[in-house]
């Protein structure tokens, strides 16, 4: 009956189905395996579930004895029926989550770094870049349109190594210089490009927008005051990237997001508010808008101890435990309290709405994914 359709009507119908059916669909015959790998179903596929009614979640527990178990949280029918997919994804590594982009993630452990699909189980393991003992620094991973390339970036940074009691330790104070490899995927070896005068040694998200990666950086300790960056992923080169005016001595940068396409900003100041600005053209500092403003909460499921941590984060940085995770369809804000609580924030009313889900973890670490049949070796977009 199929092959009796038109090529364009099948590939309508099945790019519209959960990536699961598709993958399940393969064990039918040879001719469907073919055509669930065929590059433009798996890019069409990947067009419509990025686009569907609600984001999609990779959550994965924090804690060890959990192996990193890995979830996948499904937003496509909130807004219409209030309902919320949560289902637990098969076992792969028992490594960390780094980030997730265009379907795939980056995952590490202590000595290597891979590239997987948690839904077709396809994993790359990269060729292994030398670490060394005095070294802490970042990991990003990331795709550019133009030149269809993925690329890992690893920011190390080494510190001066320091005898202490007849033992060598790590000097926790100073860093002596960082060390910025690139690694385009399927190349044999990572490239060093240089070093980097920004401090990107705190773990923090990154915003992949324009082909280009961002992070916020603190040129020291003894600022609240934050630096806006970026990583061209076609050049690689870095540069920083103009903030609006606002951002003075009493409100500051926070953390980074994508929010309908824009590159956006977490802000605080001295109220306890959260300021959410968009950068509504890029480049251009003067097109920096506040978008919304999100009051003080606190999830009421949070522990006692979850309690203290809260409270001393807040005396230090105000709101530095919130983080804003995406826009829904209907406008509401999704927001992440500790890695730890996902509470959904109506900001025409004002008013916040814990979610929870059978076996949801302690605590855990969230990124947007979108659920594809991106193969790794097939660009997506």
């Amino acid at each position: 009956m199929m092959e009796k359709l038109p090529q364009e009507i099948i590939l309508g119908i099945l790019s519209r189905l959960p990536p699961t059916s598709l993958l399940q669909s393969m064990l039918v015959c040879r001719a469907w395996r073919r055509l669930i790998r065929d590059p433009l179903l798996v890019a069409t596929h990947f067009s419509h579930m990025a686009d569907k009614d609600g984001p999609n979640f990779i959550f994965q527990s924090n804690r060890p004895s959990s192996s990193y178990q890995l979830f996948f949280i499904d937003f496509s029918d909130f807004h219409s029926q209030g309902k919320v997919m949560f289902k637990k994804l098969p076992d792969l590594m028992s490594i960390y989550l780094v980030d997730s982009c265009n379907g795939l993630l980056c995952m590490r452990d202590a000595r290597w770094i891979h590239i997987c699909n948690p839904f077709t189980r396809v994993y790359l393991q990269l060729p292994k870049l030398v670490n060394y003992p005095a070294q802490v620094g970042h990991i990003a991973f990331g795709f550019h349109q133009t030149t269809k390339q993925y690329k890992v970036i690893q920011v190390a940074y080494l510190r001066q190594l320091v005898l202490l009691g007849g033992r060598i330790d790590v000097a926790t104070s100073t860093l002596v210089q960082s060390q910025v490899h690139v690694l385009t995927i399927g190349d044999p070896s990572w490239r060093h490009i240089g070093t980097l005068p920004y401090d990107l040694t705190r773990p923090m998200p990154k915003a992949l927008v324009n082909g280009r990666l961002h992070w916020l950086s603190k040129p020291n300790n003894d600022t609240t005051a934050s630096i806006l960056i970026s990583f061209d992923l076609e050049t690689e080169q870095f540069q920083e990237v103009a903030k609006p005016d606002c951002c003075g001595s009493n409100r500051c940068f926070h953390h980074l997001m994508v929010l309908r396409g824009f590159l956006s900003a977490g802000a605080y100041h001295d109220n306890d508010e959260l300021e959410v600005w968009v950068m509504k053209e890029y480049g251009i500092k003067e097109s920096w808008i506040k978008e919304f403003t999100i009051g003080n909460h606190l999830p009421p499921t949070l522990q006692q101890n979850d309690l203290l941590h809260f409270n001393m984060a807040k005396a230090r940085f105000p709101n530095s435990s919130v983080r804003v995770l995406c826009i829904l369809r209907n406008d509401e804000i999704l927001l992440e309290y500790l890695n730890r609580v996902v509470v959904v924030f109506d900001p025409r009313h004002g008013t916040f709405k814990e979610l929870t889900f059978d076996a949801m973890p302690h605590r855990y670490k969230i990124v947007v994914h979108v659920g594809s049949l991106n193969w790794i070796h097939i660009p997506v977009c």
